[in-house]
């Protein structure tokens, strides 16, 4: 009997068109809610990014093959010319490999043109050492060596060569040229340290040891390695110092071991 006076309570709310009315709209709320973020997931690929691959030395048809089988779309942004270099390789690319970056992203490629151009040399003096290599680079230019010299700003660019010798801003210089920055360096201020760069190909390797105010040394590279093309593509698998090798003067060298072998490059993430 109690049961059945409850039974008829519930039918009775149930039957109340507010009451009604109520539950449908906190259903239809909640339902809407669910789609909004459903469809703000896919939109945004929220939580999924992908790891952006290195896409050194491949044709630009390579690339493009195998970013979109990721996920990704590439697109040529400019091109240098590099002379050892295969024509239409890709020289560098923005995001980094390794970066990274959400589905459907588009990776700015920076390929080897087919002959060489020539480029305006910019006035990279009072420029900081990174800012002069970020614009070495948007003229298609290559840092060089550091040369660190006595001075009261740390990396503050005091000279820029090319080929031993000062070159003027508005010079015209082949494209791919290497351009060698003398720096200052600070008594107080003049510490940095190798940074690990085991599994890198060699470009990025460079770049790495150069954002540390270090010189690339002694480069080592295994008997399969006989072009450049071969050298683009080849991994580091042994540095020294290390990273763990204590704080080193701006300036000095890391020596590096590349090579392309498989078993070796396979070491390296166990």
């Amino acid at each position: 009997m109690a049961e059945s006076k409850k039974e008829n309570k519930k039918s009775g709310i149930l039957s109340n068109w507010i009451v009604r009315n109520l539950i449908w709209a906190i259903v239809f709320v909640v339902a809407l809610l669910v789609v909004a973020n459903i469809l703000l997931n896919i939109g945004t690929q929220h939580n999924k990014e992908i790891t952006v691959l290195d896409f050194t030395n491949m044709s630009y048809d390579e690339a493009r093959y195998n970013a979109e089988r990721i996920g990704l779309h590439v697109e040529i942004g400019d091109s240098v010319y590099v002379r050892r270099m295969k024509k239409g390789a890709v020289f560098a690319q923005f995001p980094k490999g390794g970066s990274r970056v959400k589905k459907g992203r588009t990776i700015s490629l920076t390929t080897n043109a087919k002959t060489a151009k020539e480029v305006t040399m910019p006035l990279l003096v009072g420029y900081s050492m990174r800012q002069a290599k970020a614009e070495l680079a948007s003229r298609g230019l290559n840092l060089g060596r550091l040369i660190y010299v006595n001075d009261i700003a740390t990396n503050n660019v005091l000279r820029q060569l090319y080929n031993s010798r000062e070159i003027a801003p508005g010079t015209q210089i082949e494209s791919g040229s290497n351009i060698d920055l003398m720096v200052g360096l600070n008594s107080e201020d003049c510490r940095t340290y190798a940074p690990d760069v085991k599994g890198l190909k060699y470009l990025r390797a460079l770049d790495a040891v150069h954002d540390n105010s270090l010189n690339i040394g002694k480069v080592n590279f295994d008997k399969g390695i006989k072009t450049y093309s071969d050298s683009l593509n080849a991994v580091v698998y042994k540095q020294a110092p290390t990273q763990a090798g204590g704080s080193l003067t701006m300036g000095s060298t890391v020596s590096l071991w590349l090579t392309t072998e498989e078993s070796k490059i396979e070491e390296l993430s166990k």
